[in-house]
């Protein structure tokens, strides 16, 4: 009776300590499945705001507010874009200073924490960029998913997507120089954002499920008059685009896509899942997120990393990634053009984190965007 007592208790001990294995997973998985779009990702360093004076704001030393380039500076209730460090500013050795470009709603005060992020622009083409949009609907597989339109004289579309942490907002970075270069431009908003449709589960897959709404952008695209198409993503929407390119269920909508510019592409989501997480959990927990996370989403660790085989891309495409990028690693970008050199270009820009290429060097980016789009317009 006393072994079977002492059996009952160290099973129960057991599954208890399985369950709260299980749930922590979960917990720790969450802070990359369950990211608010438009919210600072998960370990994004908040920022001690200590000034706002003369068309500057002065804010704690740190990587991130030493990133070079143009962001937008986010807090509860505040909106605004800072450019560049101010070199020639006195100021103590534990403190930036920025250039305050501009404030969109509310106002930034001492004491605030913030943070930067490569979404500049609040609004809608409109409203923040004075150029003219029409608000679609694509009929998706889960539902209508909101797009703006952007139109232009050309029959070559871009459908631009954003990645995590970000909103259908990001993408307004470029959509002025598109719109120099005459292209329409379909900017998306899929599962899991603000009026689109929500995922089983409410979680991420990466851009692993999320490709079928691009898909489906297409197809919209196509219906509308695009000829072909250039598909525009960032971070997790880098995903999305290159998987609609390599696992579209339709070979003549595969064929209307005319080229890829991958932005900070996840290809490795364990990393990816390591770098959300790990600001927020135990180490101890990263292993079990890893595997909640692969029962969840049914994404093996190398899944994406298989589905971005190089050799089954057949179009043009511009890799961009930023040195400082501690999200999605650089190297599986160079091992991606590396296995196709002939098709794939790779194009690394210094101190940019994560998806924020555009705001670390913006004349760079939209320069090398010039010459891969001209042959394709």
């Amino acid at each position: 009776m006393v072994l079977r007592t002492a059996a009952a208790v160290a099973a129960t001990t057991l599954i208890g300590a399985g369950a709260a294995a299980v749930a922590a997973g979960r917990y720790a998985g969450d802070a990359a499945l369950k990211a608010d779009p438009g919210r600072p990702l998960p370990g994004e360093p908040r920022l001690a705001l200590h000034d706002v004076a003369d068309g500057t704001v002065t804010l704690g030393r740190t990587p991130a507010s030493l990133r070079p380039g143009t962001y937008g500076l986010a807090g509860r209730r505040m909106r605004a874009v800072v450019g560049p460090v101010v070199a020639d500013v006195s100021h103590p050795h534990d403190r930036v200073v920025r250039r305050l470009e501009r404030v969109t709603h509310g106002s930034p005060r001492p004491g605030d924490h913030v943070w930067l992020t490569p979404q500049v622009h609040t609004g809608n083409p409109r409203t923040a960029l004075g150029l003219d949009h029409a608000e679609v609907d694509v009929p998706g597989e889960l539902g209508p998913l909101p797009a703006w339109f952007v139109p232009g004289t050309r029959d070559t579309w871009v459908i631009t997507v954003h990645g995590l942490g970000t909103t259908r907002e990001h993408p307004m970075v470029i959509l002025p120089f598109l719109h120099r270069q005459r292209l329409p431009v379909l900017c998306l908003a899929y599962r899991g954002d603000a009026d689109a449709p929500r995922p089983a589960h409410g979680i991420s897959h990466f851009g692993a499920g999320e490709w079928r709404d691009l898909d489906a952008a297409i197809r919209y695209a196509v219906r509308y008059g695009a000829r072909r198409v250039v598909l525009h993503g960032w971070s997790t929407g880098a995903t999305m685009a290159l998987l609609a390119a390599v696992e579209g269920t339709d070979p003549q909508l595969r064929g209307r896509i005319g080229g890829l510019v991958l932005d900070a592409p996840v290809l490795d989501w364990p990393a990816a899942l390591r770098a959300l997480a790990g600001r927020r959990v135990p180490a101890s927990l990263i292993p079990l997120a890893v595997r909640a996370t692969e029962g969840r989403t049914g994404l093996a660790p190398g899944a994406l990393l298989a589905a971005a085989d190089p050799a089954r891309l057949t179009v043009p495409t511009l890799v961009v990634h930023g040195t400082d990028d501690t999200l999605a690693p650089l190297a599986h970008s160079r091992e991606l053009v590396a296995g196709r050199p002939e098709l794939i270009t790779l194009r690394t820009v210094r101190g940019a984190g994560h998806a924020g290429s555009w705001n670390a060097d913006p004349q760079g980016y939209e320069e090398a965007l010039r010459r891969f789009l001209t042959p394709l317009m």
